[in-house]
């Protein structure tokens, strides 16, 4: 297998990241002992990340700004619901911020934030906590590969040493 030089479809590809919110805040960074690895164009990051980082080289810095659409998705306040307190498992931590794992009536499974607690209810966010945002990316680009076959039928990157689930 050849080298790739630069990121498209079937790459693994190495980086270090920083991601930021607009005011500069730091959602996550990358370290040099646990870079970013991922296979490139199989879904694997959030559709504007990807787009940015295709066609760049080994070495390549880049930071770039990825709108809602292309990341989380717009906040939707149609994702919020307010539950009796009473509807809840009994000794239940309630706390802003929290997050809890729900079920419908049909049984499908949601997660979802407690955005706010008063005496009777407490109120459900649905919307992914970096909905809405516009997400600021710095990225270096620090390592590039052809996939593997077992790679490629997987549609993810694997760890150095084998394959880990």
């Amino acid at each position: 297998m050849t080298t790739p030089e630069k990121i498209e479809k079937d790459t693994v590809v190495t980086l270090q990241y920083a991601l930021k919110l607009e005011d500069g805040t730091l959602v996550e960074e990358s370290s040099p002992d646990n870079p970013l690895v991922y296979l490139h164009g199989h879904g694997n990051l959030i559709p504007g990340l990807e787009r940015q980082l295709e066609g760049l080289t080994v070495g390549a810095q880049k930071t770039f700004v990825v709108e809602p659409a292309d990341a989380y998705g717009e906040y939707d306040p149609e994702d919020v619901d307010r539950v009796n307190r009473t509807d809840l498992p009994p000794g239940l931590e309630v706390e802003v911020g929290k997050m809890l794992s729900v079920r419908d009536e049909s049984g499908n499974q949601y997660i979802a934030r407690i955005s706010a607690v008063d005496e009777k209810t407490i109120t459900l966010d649905f919307n992914h906590p970096m909905a809405g945002k516009r997400l600021v990316f710095d990225i270096t680009v620090t390592g590039l590969r052809a996939a593997t076959e077992e790679e490629l039928a997987h549609g993810h990157a694997h760890e150095p040493g084998g394959h880990h689930h």
